[in-house]
């Protein structure tokens, strides 16, 4: 005799976000952070490079609801590919809204960023590798984009250079530059005008005439960390696609046990 098997009755989950929360305290931002996500980015060249992100997705949360709904942030994400730059920035912040039930919604993506470098004497080509970030926000239909560059540098000191018979202390430096632009500000500008403030750039492959040239004209070429920042600061104020932004630059000082920063931050108008 067979038996007919009876159809399963769905199982109810208990939705507890959506539950109702009594302390009254609305949530800023509320989501997921480093979630891990292959990515290709658009370079200046018109090609695409690809690299892994560390991505953080937030929206606000009205104080009568207990929690978000975290899987929706990274279905979000998956719906979109693997393709993310300033172009598709703003629909994927206007979904994260839609499909939250929030008024407002923040994305960060922070990736490795790679450029090819010739070395000044040898010529023999390497790649160099950069820190670039998005930050973008939106509130209601506004859209808020901060573009941030990392980049490391070589810095001679002025002071050292003028009182030491056999040479200067010299570092390496880190300068972080963030802005917000009218136009569309590429991560090689951003590098180019940091590099060209320093002593002098870095480069992952150098042969000894090449040490040799990137020894001297860092030599020839001292900067505090004063002149470093003030040195960026003075290009970005000549951009007029830059509306604001924020330079800081931090020596890992090689004499002292302690480092060095500066940091400007202007906007247009001040």
């Amino acid at each position: 005799m067979s038996r007919i098997a009876k159809k399963s009755r769905p199982v109810k989950l208990d939705d507890k976000q959506s539950e109702r929360d009594h302390r009254e305290l609305r949530i800023d931002k509320v989501g997921v952070r480093g979630l891990k996500f292959p990515i290709q980015v658009h370079d200046k060249a018109r090609s695409v490079q690809n690299t892994v992100a560390t991505i953080g997705m937030f929206v606000d949360l009205p104080k009568e609801f207990k929690g978000t709904h975290m899987s929706r942030f990274v279905e979000v994400l998956n719906a979109h590919g693997n393709v993310i730059h300033v172009e598709n920035i703003s629909q994927i912040l206007h979904e994260l809204q839609a499909k939250l039930n929030s008024a407002t919604s923040h994305l960060e993506i922070e990736f490795p960023y790679f450029m090819s470098k010739t070395s000044p004497v040898s010529k023999r080509e390497s790649l160099m590798d950069y820190v670039a970030r998005f930050d973008a926000a939106a509130c209601g239909q506004d859209i808020d984009f901060v573009l941030t560059v990392k980049a490391n540098v070589t810095t001679l000191c002025p002071c050292s250079k003028a009182i030491a018979k056999y040479g200067a202390h010299n570092q390496r430096g880190e300068v972080t530059v963030a802005v917000r632009s009218k136009a569309v500000v590429w991560i090689e500008d951003v590098v180019g005008m940091i590099e060209s403030s320093a002593s002098s750039e870095l480069y992952a492959l150098l042969k000894r005439q090449d040490e040799k040239a990137v020894t001297e004209r860092a030599y020839e070429n001292p900067v505090f960390v004063e002149d470093l920042v003030r040195n960026v600061a003075l290009k970005l104020n000549a951009d007029r696609r830059v509306g604001w932004y924020k330079v800081e630059a931090e020596n890992f000082e090689s004499i002292h046990n302690h480092n060095a920063y500066a940091c400007i931050e202007k906007g247009r108008g001040k």
